[in-house]
């Protein structure tokens, strides 16, 4: 009863907010001229509707007769457009709308094309969208067009000396601000596949990524929302869509997920991730609920600092939306088809608000996860730590995300965001130990009555406060002050093999706790937008720990592997305070309409602080600690050439860098070592990359080619031995993108990648482990909108194998066999709702993901999912 009275209290307060926003208008139009009432008629008519339509993003095509403005809604064919052409102004606007995207709520673009100067679309008003277009001699022609996601603006500039119709494809004069018109289907079905996207990782700053000289790949919400009906693991669901990543690890840990050979600096709104002592769980601290888009840049790059010495994973996490309050509830299951087990049946329950009051706005999300234990195609259960790695099956998880910002005024916006999550493995499942002893490749086999009384999972609090300011002094502002507050906790691992491990049944957990700040300007040099100077430093501060509980061995022998009985806790990885400054500079230069140059140096500092400790091997022998200081200046270049208006090419290079993982050094030390003698040179990457984009109405391809080496690589062995040597890692990456019409669409990708170390840095080069480098990997994808309202996609990824090792039964070394996945995912209107289905491994095929196939245990070797289907409804309201 409650929530009856709840729900009706908003819809009353709704109603009267329209009633008393259409009474006020209504007083304002006896004060117009004629030609004026007309058009606030036309705007009440429509906003008589209860809903007012979002518009969730913009963005912008070429075409060969000029440029598209393609506004992005679910609604286009019930939007009304009211057009009307003063000077050289095409001014339309859209009422009973409103422009909800991530970007500010405004779209404003500079001289996109020859014979338009730009190009604006923002709120003119609380339920009106305005798009306005400024012909750099005359007003542009436009026609309209819709499809069932977007409504398009076709523009075709008028040329100097061309004569202007007398009937332009836009309004007629004689209905030019008087009728509301409505969107007609162009001959031309449906609209391009990918247009312009801006975007901010590359380069810290919002550009055009046809711009920028390097490899990206932008997952949006509807893209992400997607993937999440077959899985919510974003490990997952980026292995799946971005190419130059290794394919899906299926586990908890982003270990093997690497990216053209090296590691990723993963960032949540440009808060690093990353743990000194390197935990490899840096995808696993946010839900996707919170996500409003992923932006992925592939290959090194020093821009951010210290760890992305293969690219950067930017998380970037949702905004209000501009409706004065709005709400968005899912709830979903999901199950192994098998047999339908019982407890594989999983439940996900999300809940997002949006409120906007003037100035100030904010936006909440909480999300609950109970996910249920996984069955392979065989029918058998697979241990809840499939790969050694972390697992994410018998998991309860929860994720509290609250986003509040404050615009001052049209150029400043103070803005704090608190994200919480926490991940617990609640579970009775552990993986039998015996199967090491069988004679061959056994697979994984999980047994039931683990007790261990401490859950692996993982905790991540973070709080950012960022302010910007859009013309201090003629420059954009961005300053940002962040905490981050982390642990993780692994499965126990029987370590009696190992010396190294003190020949201990052990189980880590890593803690960290971070703090820092950012500082950044855009200073336009000369010529407006075509030299801009981006400065600024970074700092933070890191204290970082990782402890060690030990069980007894005889207890763990007798119970099969499945009772863990602590009779210890040491310190493993001994308190690390780390903390590095970095200052940057970074040139962009826009020379003429077709090339575009940028380049820029980081110089970044640490200095490492390390107290007195003993290691699990050598527990009586006290090692000094003492403190490091070490440095590294790093430059990038990159050009833009656009051969034409759909074709382009561009060459990079950049430089990239990653601390030596020094808690992984430190917990192997001899007797004798001390910190002053450890030598953690950072390890700095070179990087050269080519490629070739093209973009035309119905098709979109991109074809890249890269090297990149390092002096002093950082590998390691199973028991944590660093190797430092010489390595080269190279490849090719493509993807293709086909919209034949408006309900149609395919595509998919291809990542190739090799890589060499010289172990005995004598000239002589041989493979790098398998993971490191990932067999051959394609995706592919076909979409279709069956009936309005009803859409369907098939998607399949192809793993190839990879055995070039002679010793190949060694940990990351042995062989890796192919495999075939194929995932459906549906949804379909119903009701007031979204009805959404996955089904992930669709025909049911037996297979190992790759990081499975590389472990040296049997114990590890675990199958992947067997066909899994997942069923959610959703709610706007």
């Amino acid at each position: 009863m409650k929530l009856q009275q709840l729900l009706q209290i908003i819809i009353l307060t709704g109603l009267v907010g329209v009633l008393g926003n259409n009474l006020a208008q209504a007083e304002e139009v006896f004060a117009k001229s004629e030609e004026t009432k007309k058009i606030e008629s036309s705007r009440k008519l429509a906003q008589s509707s209860p809903q007012v339509i979002k518009v969730t993003g913009v963005r912008l095509n070429q075409t060969d007769k000029g440029i598209e403005i393609i506004l992005e809604t679910t609604s286009a064919r019930n939007l009304q457009v009211v057009n009307r052409s003063q000077g050289n102004d095409f001014i339309a606007e859209i009422p009973n709308a409103q422009l909800s995207v991530s970007e500010g709520n405004a779209f404003t673009v500079s001289k996109p094309i020859q014979g338009i100067s730009e190009i604006e679309v923002i709120n003119k008003d609380a339920n009106t969208i305005q798009v306005k277009v400024t012909g750099e001699t005359a007003s542009p022609q436009v026609e309209l067009f819709d499809n069932n996601t977007s409504l398009i603006f076709g523009l075709q500039p008028t040329a100097p000396t061309a004569q202007t119709p007398e009937k332009p494809a836009a309004t007629p004069p004689s209905q030019e601000s008087e009728t509301p018109q409505k969107p007609t289907t162009s001959q031309r079905e449906g609209d391009n596949n990918q247009p312009i996207e801006l975007v901010v990782t590359a380069t810290r700053t919002q550009q055009d990524i046809q711009k920028v000289p390097r490899s990206i790949t932008v997952i949006n919400r509807s893209e992400l929302e997607q993937q999440t009906r077959l899985s919510r693991n974003l490990i997952e669901i980026l292995g799946k869509s971005v190419p130059g990543l290794a394919p899906p690890t299926q586990s908890g840990s982003n270990f093997g997920l690497s990216l053209r050979g090296r590691n990723t600096l993963v960032l949540i709104d440009g808060v690093p991730q990353s743990t000194t002592r390197n935990a490899f769980r840096d995808l696993k601290t946010i839900d996707p609920s919170a996500i409003e888009r992923v932006e992925v840049v592939r290959g090194p790059s020093a821009i951010y600092g210290d760890g992305a010495t293969g690219g950067v994973i930017n998380i970037i996490t949702k905004r209000a939306d501009t409706d004065r309050l709005s709400s968005k509830t899912e709830f979903g299951v999901n199950a192994a088809l098998g047999e339908l087990e019982e407890d594989s049946f999983g439940t996900n329950f999300q809940h997002t608000i949006s409120v906007n009051e003037g100035k100030v706005d904010f936006t909440g999300n909480i999300s609950f996860t109970n996910t249920g234990s996984y069955f392979d195609a065989e029918g058998d259960k697979i241990p809840s730590d499939p790969n050694a790695q972390g697992g994410f099956a018998d998991a309860r998880s929860i994720n509290l995300f609250g986003k509040l910002g404050v615009n001052f005024d049209d150029y400043q916006r103070l803005q704090l965001t608190f994200n919480r999550f926490d991940e617990k493995q609640d579970t009775d499942i552990a993986s039998d130990p015996t199967v090491n002893t069988i004679p061959g490749r056994q697979k994984a086999r999980a047994i039931e009555g683990l007790s261990l009384d401490e859950l692996p999972g993982n905790e991540n609090t973070l709080l950012n406060l960022q302010y910007n300011h859009d013309n201090l002094l003629n420059s954009k502002v961005q300053a940002q002050v962040y905490y981050r507050n982390y642990l993780t906790r692994f499965f126990p691992f029987d370590g009696r093999a190992f010396a190294s491990l003190g020949n201990e049944i052990i189980q880590s957990e890593v803690d960290s706790e971070k703090y820092g700040g950012r500082l950044q300007i855009e200073t336009p040099l000369f010529d407006g937008e075509k030299a801009k100077l981006l400065w600024g430093a970074d700092y933070f501060k890191e204290e970082t720990s990782q402890i060690v509980s030990t069980f007894d061995g005889d207890v763990f022998d007798s119970s099969g592997g499945l009772v863990f009985s602590k009779n210890n806790e040491r310190t493993w990885v001994p308190p690390l305070d780390l903390s590095s400054l970095g200052i940057f500079a970074q040139l962009n230069l826009n020379l003429g309409e077709k090339l575009v140059l940028n380049g820029g140096v980081r110089y970044e500092n640490s200095d490492v602080s390390v107290e007195d400790f003993s290691t699990l091997a050598n527990p009586d022998v006290n090692i000094e600690g003492g403190d490091l200081d070490f440095d590294a200046t790093l430059f990038n270049a990159g050009a833009v050439y656009s051969i034409t208006d759909n074709v382009s090419v561009f060459a990079n290079f950049s430089q990239g860098f990653s601390l030596s993982d020094i808690g992984l050094s430190l917990r192997n030390a001899p007797p004798g070592f001390s910190v002053e003698t450890l030598r953690p040179e950072p390890q700095k990457v070179d990087s050269y990359e080519i490629g070739v984009r093209g973009r035309w109405n119905k098709l979109q391809a991109s074809l890249s080619a890269f090297y990149n080496e390092s002096e002093l690589g950082t590998t390691f062995t199973a028991p944590g031995t660093i190797i430092r040597a010489p390595e080269r890692i190279y490849g090719l990456e493509a993807a293709l993108d086909v919209k034949p019409s408006s309900s149609f669409a395919l595509g998919g990708t291809l990542t190739l990648t090799g890589g060499e170390i010289d172990i005995n840095n004598d000239g002589n080069y041989s493979a790098l482990d398998g993971f490191r480098i990932p067999p051959l990997k394609l995706t592919a994808y076909v979409e279709n909108e069956t009936l309005p309202g009803w859409s369907n996609r098939l998607q399949a990824l192809f793993s190839g194998n990879r055995d070039l090792f002679e010793n190949n039964t060694s940990f990351g070394r042995r062989p890796v066999e192919s495999y075939f996945v194929l995932d459906y995912i549906s949804s379909i209107k119903l009701g007031a709702g979204t009805l959404q289905i996955g089904v992930e491994n669709l025909l049911d095929n037996q297979y190992f993901p790759v990081v499975s196939q590389l472990q040296a245990n049997d114990s590890s070797y675990s199958a992947a999912r067997g066909r899994t289907l997942s069923v959610r409804y959703s709610v706007d309201w």
